[in-house]
């Protein structure tokens, strides 16, 4: 990554939105480069085998203790993590697809970083979503718990909200943040 290339955060509670809103901002704009989080949670039903680098406990821990995320966090007893992105991304501006805390350290570590956080219409649509995509009820009250208590903190650490209502609205907002950026 060269020191002009933006580091774009899309970061919300689960059930918000970010893999749809990201998957469209990818096939709009041919300049992003998605950096896959690695995770050690099993995939859903129906989810594709390369939504995440799915990997085990012991291969996400070795990486971890070789300082290769730029963040990492356990949640639900799963890990997640971003990997610190390699030359491959070079004259290329980074999407990073992450939860809040994830944010929160890639912010730290990169205070230049443009932080989007993305929040849904109503907890009643978010839980719609989460139980849409295959959560499991516990899972799903996990998630809507979690999400009211990093409501106020990606607020806080965000360089733009977006409210993820209309999808086609929201990445064209989404596309007008990423201009003005690079315009900057």
């Amino acid at each position: 990554m060269s020191s002009t290339d933006l580091i774009i955060v899309i970061s919300g509670p689960g059930g918000v939105g970010k893999g749809t809103i990201v998957d469209a901002l990818m096939l709009r704009d041919p300049s992003l480069w998605l950096s896959k989080s690695w995770t050690t949670r099993e995939r859903r039903p129906g989810e594709s085998a390369d939504a995440y680098h799915f990997t085990s406990a012991a291969e996400f821990e070795q990486r971890a203790s070789e300082n290769g995320f730029l963040e990492w966090t356990e949640f639900l007893g799963n890990y997640y993590g971003t990997p610190t992105p390699g030359s491959e991304v070079t004259g290329s501006d980074v999407v990073l697809e992450i939860e809040v805390d994830g944010a929160r350290q890639v912010k730290e570590r990169y205070p230049e970083a443009v932080l989007i956080f993305v929040l849904p219409p109503s907890r009643e649509e978010q839980e719609r979503r989460l139980r849409e995509r295959g959560d499991p009820g516990d899972k799903v009250m996990a998630r809507l718990k979690k999400a009211e208590l990093e409501e106020p903190v990606g607020r806080s650490l965000a360089d733009h909200v977006v409210v993820n209502d209309d999808l086609e609205q929201t990445i064209s907002e989404l596309m007008n943040i990423i201009e003005s950026e690079r315009a900057r």
